[in-house]
């Protein structure tokens, strides 16, 4: 997949996006505390900021960020959804060249977005803009695929209607390549979104490899949706389950 190609696909996914898809366990903030000395005073990169769901979290917690990010739709949502935080700035970057000074952010954050990353290059610049003792912090939300009749159902449904959904899994990143030859820790928290009928179609198609309309498996894709959800709700209602995982460390 070209790097072009990664950076555009949720172009026409903004907006559900923002409304569905998951934040992230504070939890994730404690951590980074306790482990890696972050305080309010630390200065993050947030690199493929998106949307803003992770920068948020960081803004709240008092820190000036820089929010990375090479689509412009979702920088320019972003930029509006963080109105209200000062300490909010946005940059037109990518990973491999965020246009940040050398040696100006205590942590470099990539929430949801590594395995979109060229991870040679990324490291190299995580390297050149991180200051001395600096660490990377990686985050994926990683959803349950079993555990619940639903969790299964829907992970059948990506499977059979997804345009790309097996290649583009984060599961297949190679997280230590961006730590190399550092070691790095892992953690691990339970987070979970419910959804009625509504919510979970969105939270589905704003997955870059959902079939958008005009697809010819858009509509059976939704009829599937639609199906398992009347069969698998709760008082109207389905659970998204997730685990997410949080690596911190090091580079060169």
């Amino acid at each position: 997949m070209s790097r072009i190609d990664s950076t555009e696909r949720f172009s026409s996914r903004v907006e559900n996006y923002v409304r569905f898809r998951p934040s992230y366990p504070t939890e994730i903030l404690a951590s980074l505390e306790r482990e890696c000395g972050l305080t309010p005073d630390s200065v993050l990169a947030d690199v493929a900021s998106g949307t803003g769901i992770f920068t948020r979290l960081l803004l709240e917690h008092g820190n000036l960020v820089f929010g990375v990010e090479p689509n412009a739709e979702m920088r320019r949502a972003a930029e509006e959804l963080l109105k209200p935080y000062p300490r909010f700035r946005s940059l037109s970057g990518r990973a491999e060249a965020t246009t940040l000074p050398d040696r100006s952010v205590d942590f470099v954050a990539a929430a949801q977005a590594a395995h979109w990353f060229d991870i040679a290059g990324a490291r190299r610049e995580f390297a050149r803009i991180l200051k001395p003792q600096g660490w990377l912090v990686l985050v994926w939300n990683e959803r349950r695929t079993e555990g619940t009749p639903f969790l299964q159902d829907y992970e059948q449904l990506l499977l059979a209607y997804g345009t790309d959904y097996d290649e583009v899994r984060h599961e297949r990143t190679e997280v230590g390549g961006f730590f190399d030859p550092h070691p790095y820790c892992e953690r691990g928290f339970a987070y979970r979104q419910e959804f009625d009928y509504a919510g979970v179609r969105g939270r589905l198609l704003s997955s870059s490899y959902a079939p958008g309309p005009g697809h010819p498996r858009h509509q059976p894709m939704l009829d599937e949706l639609r199906r398992i959800f009347d069969l698998r709700q709760q008082n109207g209602r389905v659970a998204f389950e997730y685990t997410t995982r949080l690596y911190y460390g090091r580079t060169a």
